[in-house]
């Protein structure tokens, strides 16, 4: 078993498209685990205890369960409409995005947009964000002035697995390194 190709697979479920498997989602993003792990079942081999594996070992943490673990859902980056509860947080002074060299012209002329997901995307390191920007090509690395914008009235927060969260980030509040 592939447990990166079935982490993924998961991925697109409960942060895209539940439908694909037959589950829905609640308000929150949280899925039935029972639904998850049947409609999973239908095209490759699943089990509760991969399943944990699955949630425990991935490097982003993208999942997390309830306290039973009768409910699952992904941390963020959802492009459906879902609350996943966070807390507004006032974030640090800087935050960092990475993105491929190819984006550069567009988030220059127009900032960061959420584009398909709900929010865009922040790190707390540099290092992080130039790991991020390397999934889309040469990577490239904006510095963030999260504290100015907070300041200024934007809202951010903070998913369980520390990505910060924002709606936008306007061209004058980034800085490419």
């Amino acid at each position: 078993m592939d447990l990166i190709k079935t982490s993924r697979f998961i991925s697109l479920i409960l942060r895209h498209k539940p439908e694909a498997i037959g589950i829905s989602l609640d308000e929150h993003g949280w899925a039935n685990v029972g639904d998850l792990l049947d409609g999973i079942s239908k095209t490759q081999y699943i089990d509760m205890a991969i399943l944990e594996k699955i949630v425990t070992t991935d490097n982003k943490q993208r999942y997390s369960f309830n306290e039973d673990k009768t409910l699952i859902r992904a941390n963020q980056g959802h492009s459906i409409p879902v609350d996943v509860e966070l807390p507004e947080k006032k974030p640090p002074i800087i935050l960092y995005h990475g993105t491929g060299e190819k984006y550069v012209r567009s988030i220059n002329e127009q900032g960061l947009i959420s584009k398909s997901r709900l929010y865009v995307h922040l790190s707390g390191d540099e290092g992080t964000a130039k790991m991020v920007g390397s999934r889309h090509g040469k990577p490239v690395v904006y510095e963030i002035y999260a504290s100015e914008m907070y300041n200024d009235g934007y809202v951010f927060y903070q998913s369980v697995n520390s990505v910060w969260l924002t709606k936008s980030v306007p061209a004058k509040y980034m800085k490419k390194l």
